[in-house]
């Protein structure tokens, strides 16, 4: 059973892609935002095909749902 990942425009993300927030999204626990236009590098994905992980500069351990970005 193969999953697909797929971002907000139906791109299919692989690990280890890059992918940019097409919307400003507050971080849970945190003060930071996360401007649109940030660029995550070298996402790894999960088992949930509607969640990825990713780290920016100012937050480590992101996890992100998919419908918030768009393949770089």
């Amino acid at each position: 059973m193969d999953i697909k990942t797929k971002d907000s425009n139906g791109a299919t993300l692989s690990e280890g892609d890059s992918v940019t927030v097409i919307k400003d999204l507050k971080v849970k626990g945190s003060s930071t935002v996360l401007k649109r236009g940030t660029m995550i590098r070298n996402i790894h994905l999960t088992d949930d095909p509607g969640e990825i992980e990713g780290r920016t500069d100012k937050v480590k351990g992101l996890v992100l749902k998919t419908e918030f970005l768009k393949k770089a």
